[in-house]
């Protein structure tokens, strides 16, 4: 990666600059609405739905909410992570130059959605790649991953499994390592969904000036999170209202390690879950937890039941006819089944309610896990 001493800050001007650097590389992906979705979650939750729950007896909430859905599992390699990779390479190759990075090649661990989109990257700019994969990664990922050229070497499902076979891969190639998303430029890169997120918003309302009033976005290591508030972390014109960002997880085996850290008040370092949201069961990295900590740029984070996300994706699949994996509903099901959540848009919005985007970041998932996921249902 880029060396510390030319980290840039984490400003919405430097996401903008990585807009304009990424931008030949990635996809313009829609921004979506979907009328059904919009009066499902501005409809009251069934007093049964509360049943077991800290709301139970309660009258449930009744929000108004309006969805803007940023499709990212439209974008190249189907997920976000295609804009982290091209932007941390491009800067990777203007720091050392073409010749050594082009000579050394770069490395990486993931099990999935950056092991892709590293891949990619590589293969476009002409890098050699390296990917450290787990050997019980999903298969279509590891197909993908070597159909685009990078050299996959296996390692056992830990983390100082794969970074023992990535120090290994270092010391015989040389190769530079680019973090799945502990750092400035992938952070930088990722928060683009959030600029092109706010321009659609403006375009399909008529109305410049006009701000969505949230947006929510699933958080693993936190690297769109963190991205996305840095670049709605001000008003991005002069009288315009600020965007709030929240951040959504599922809680199942402590996979709302964000959540919980923020209660604590100190990071989760360490995560074993295997929720369904696969691309979830990482703990938030440390600059990406610079920024979520920050309750200037994130206003909250949430989490839901495994159920509940099974449930928003099914009236993705189902109502908006959109192909998405578990862990792109998370923020979707927050605003339909997390009664904090709920209760805070109705009483923040009023009458009024919320425009909302939600970031679907991703749609890497096969015809058979979608089965098995709803087979017993």
């Amino acid at each position: 990666m880029t060396s510390p001493s030319n980290h840039l800050p984490l400003i919405p001007e430097n996401v903008a600059k990585a807009h304009a650097l990424i931008k030949p590389y990635i996809h313009h992906t829609p921004l979506l609405t979907n009328t059904t979705l919009n009066t499902i979650a501005s409809t009251p939750q069934h007093a049964s739905d509360l049943v077991g729950s800290h709301w139970e007896g309660q009258n449930p909430a009744s929000p108004r909410i309006r969805f803007y859905f940023k499709c990212e599992n439209l974008q190249k390699i189907g997920a976000f992570k295609a804009r982290g990779a091209f932007h941390a390479l491009l800067r990777l190759i203007e720091e050392r130059g073409e010749e050594e990075v082009r000579r050394k090649g770069v490395v990486t661990h993931s099990s999935g959605n950056h092991a892709q989109a590293l891949a990619l990257a590589g293969k476009t700019l002409g890098i050699p790649t390296f990917v450290v994969m787990p050997s019980i990664s999903t298969p279509s990922k590891i197909a993908s991953t070597q159909s685009l050229g990078a050299k996959v070497v296996f390692s056992g499902s830990t983390e100082p499994e794969r970074t023992a076979v990535m120090h290994q891969i270092q010391q015989e190639t040389g190769a530079i390592f680019i973090p799945p998303y502990d750092h400035p430029d992938i952070i930088l890169g990722q928060g683009t969904t959030g600029l092109d997120m706010e321009a659609q918003y403006e375009e399909l309302k008529g109305r410049e000036g006009k701000s969505l009033d949230a947006v929510l976005t699933p958080v693993g290591g936190g690297g769109l999170n963190a991205g996305v508030a840095t670049w709605f972390s001000v008003p991005s014109k002069e009288g315009k209202k600020k965007t709030l960002v929240f951040g959504a997880e599922p809680s199942f085996q402590g996979a709302n390690d964000c959540q919980l850290g923020l209660a604590a008040g100190e990071r989760v370092q360490a995560v074993s879950t295997k929720t369904i949201a696969d691309g979830l069961r990482t703990p938030v990295g440390l600059h990406n937890w610079a920024v979520i900590s920050d309750p200037s740029k994130v206003a909250g984070v949430y989490s839901v039941t495994e159920e509940q996300i099974k449930k928003a994706m099914r009236l993705v699949l189902e109502r908006m006819k959109v192909v998405v994996e578990p862990s792109a509903v998370v923020g979707l099901a927050v605003c339909l089944f997390d009664e904090d959540f709920r209760r805070k848009v109705e009483k923040e919005a009023g009458e009024a309610g919320w425009d909302i985007g939600i970031v679907f970041s991703g749609g890497n998932t096969t015809v058979e896990t979608i089965g098995a996921l709803f087979a017993s249902n």
